[in-house]
This record gives C-alpha cells, sequence and structure tokens, in this order.
C-alpha cells in the first residue's frame, strides 16, 4: 500500500491506496469514487472503462471541476469517444491514467489548490 502525507486543510487527500482500496483521512472506500478537494461522491458505480456512460460524467462535470482524472485500474484503458466528447463540450480537460497514478496526480494537483477531480475505479471483484 502507497502512503502520502496530507494537510486536512487542504480538503480531501488519499493517504493511502492499492487495487483494493483508497484511504482519505478516516475513510477507506474499496468501492469506485469520485474525488475533488471539497467533496467526495462514494459507491461510484462503473466498476471497468467497459462500464463507462456519458451519464456517469454529467454530476462530476456540475461540480466544476477544471480537469478530470479517470483512474482505469492497474492498467491504462482509454474510454469511448463519446466520453471525450462531452467533457470537452464542457470546457474541461480529461487525463486518463492508472488509478495509482491518478491517485498521485490527484494530489499533487489539489495541493497546488487546483479545481480537479479524480474519477478512480475499484473493481473488488478482481
Amino acid at each position: 500500500m502507497k502512503f502520502s502525507a496530507a494537510d486536512p486543510a487542504d480538503g480531501y487527500t488519499i493517504q493511502a491506496y492499492d487495487k483494493y482500496v483508497i484511504v482519505i483521512g478516516e475513510r477507506r472506500f474499496t468501492e469506485s469514487l469520485v474525488l475533488l478537494p471539497d467533496h467526495i461522491i462514494p459507491r461510484w458505480s462503473p466498476r471497468s472503462v467497459e462500464d463507462l456512460r456519458i451519464g456517469h460524467f454529467q454530476e462530476i462535470l456540475e461540480l466544476g471541476p477544471d480537469l478530470l482524472l479517470l483512474g482505469t485500474g492497474e492498467t491504462q484503458q482509454f474510454p469511448g469517444t463519446d466520453i471525450y466528447g462531452v467533457i470537452s463540450a464542457a470546457h474541461r480537460g480529461l487525463e486518463v491514467m492508472t488509478t495509482p497514478a491518478a491517485c498521485r496526480t490527484y494530489n499533487i494537483l489539489a495541493a497546488e489548490g487546483r479545481r480537479v477531480a479524480a474519477a478512480l475505479l475499484i473493481d473488488p471483484s478482481t
């Protein structure tokens, strides 16, 4: 499990992560989630890139992130072009990476005060 130091005054940050769990503050998440510095959407329904639909991103976009990080599990996988189209039309950026890389990148960008969202896929059945 990877760990990082965090200052709770900066908002939500990821303290630890591995293939099966993400730790934010005192909470352990074992299902996909969406994280912003001031907001957590637990139990985000998609478990894999194949499960992703445009509707999964509408609630995230309404929260107003400038950049959306999509953590796709242990391997980097890209969503369909329709997902890119919706995010681009909302004038937001999308970066796709593994979930561990998305956790690290989220912490760095959040610490810089950026309005970033991390949509982190966790499939507990793997």
